[in-house]
């Protein structure tokens, strides 16, 4: 595998059927979608995936069905994190067993735990790990904002890198001063408009949602970061925070941005538009207002939008 890990990795939603059932045409959409727009991997199970959502072994289907897919075009993530330990070395291991590359590990989430707690838990957790792993700082979802200390104990026992979803530039920014100088260790942001300054300041990429209906539009930010053009990355950069202010702000619910992404993609064909419970899909009247704020975007022949 080549260290650091980095670039563009989409967290892909997991589309569902109406009966709850994986929508398996709608994951080779989506898939197809992103690698044809240039994608350096992609994230399963995490936020926008619903990951904590669903049930085991429709998250073990996923995890199969997308890595034959991929087919080792990309790296494939996989996060494992779980209530119960035991979960997530089931699903880690089933995700070796069916080709992943890499797992993610975040906090436990429902009770909460300290730092010292999530030390002993990564020192129970990674020797036991089948492949390669990323740390999933996540606070908003699990309770717990992980410390450098903690971070710096998970890099002890074999992690490869950091996805940081906390929306924090100033610990984001802590992160590269501390881990950056590393050329094996990834530091990678869940905010997408952080990708200029962090690539900037030394990080390595984004796990980016809007990456799943506009792959090319954020590789092509990522490859303007990393050739240093400020045109190009300012250019790119108000299209990216066009879709904040647009596609992600439908609806009043703190799930706006998971139900929005997914009604993108069925706007655009790809997949359809059910979510999990206890989440519910956008009523009529907000999936008319996904496809207005789509209008405000064109299309090429790369899936690359311009204004």
């Amino acid at each position: 595998m080549n260290l650091p890990i980095k670039g563009i990795i989409p967290p892909i939603v997991t589309p569902l059927l109406e009966n709850g059932d994986l929508d398996s045409q709608g994951l080779h959409n989506i898939i197809e979608h992103m690698l044809k727009g240039g994608v350096h991997g992609l994230f399963l199970l995490g936020t926008t995936g619903e990951g904590p959502s669903l049930e085991h072994e429709l998250r073990k289907q996923l995890v199969s069905e997308a890595c034959g897919f991929v087919n080792k075009r990309v790296p494939v993530l996989v996060c494992i994190t779980d209530t119960s330990c035991r979960e997530s070395l089931e699903l880690a291991r089933h995700a070796k067993q069916v080709g992943a590359d890499i797992l993610v590990v975040a906090p436990p989430y429902y009770l909460p735990i300290s730092q010292g707690e999530m030390q002993h838990y990564l020192e129970h957790l990674a020797p036991q790990l089948p492949l390669p792993f990323l740390l999933y700082n996540m606070p908003s979802c699990t309770k717990l904002q992980l410390s450098l200390e903690t971070i710096k104990k998970g890099k002890e026992l074999g992690a490869i890198g950091i996805k940081d979803s906390s929306g924090d530039w100033s610990y984001l920014h802590s992160l590269v001063k501390e881990f950056s100088g590393n050329p094996s260790f990834s530091i990678i942001t869940g905010t997408e408009s952080f990708l200029p300054e962090l690539i900037a300041k030394g990080g390595h990429g984004a796990v980016a949602g809007g990456a799943n209906f506009f792959p090319r539009l954020f590789v092509a930010l990522y490859e303007a970061c990393v050739a240093k053009d400020t045109g190009t990355i300012l250019q790119l950069l108000k299209k990216v925070k066009l879709i904040g202010t647009s596609i992600y702000n439908v609806g009043k619910q703190e799930s706006k941005y998971i139900k929005g992404t997914k009604c993108v993609l069925s706007v655009l064909g790809l997949c359809h538009d059910q979510v999990a419970p206890p989440l519910s899909r956008f009523t009529a009247s907000e999936r008319k207002q996904i496809k207005s704020h789509l209008a405000n975007f064109s299309f090429d022949d790369q899936h690359s939008p311009t204004t």
